[in-house]
């Protein structure tokens, strides 16, 4: 079964929501090794030396920036939440309601 995130990337993608993950200082070869274990079909980027990390003052995994079609963050979350639960739909349809 695919992880929540990945449900969510599928569900929303038609409507224009774009997943990226940011995986952090870990090897090329270990991330390829789980994208495929998970199997998933979102893009997925390395920050070897930090740089994005630090960039965003990330603290806590998993963070999650929301970023709308403007370009500009319009919202900031730190660690699991319940993306696919009725809150998180519902800023989800809101957002790409816009």
């Amino acid at each position: 079964m695919p992880s929540t995130i990945e449900q969510i990337h599928q569900e929303y993608q038609p409507r224009g929501l774009s997943v990226v993950a940011v995986d952090m200082k870990e090897s090329p070869q270990k991330v390829a090794r789980w994208v495929k274990d998970k199997n998933v079909s979102f893009t997925v980027v390395l920050d070897r030396d930090g740089a994005a990390t630090r960039a965003f003052d990330i603290t806590a995994t998993p963070a999650v920036f929301l970023i709308g079609r403007n370009g500009r963050l319009v919202g900031k979350a730190a660690g699991t939440k319940e993306w696919s639960g009725p809150r998180g739909r519902a800023l989800l349809d809101a957002l790409l309601a816009r």
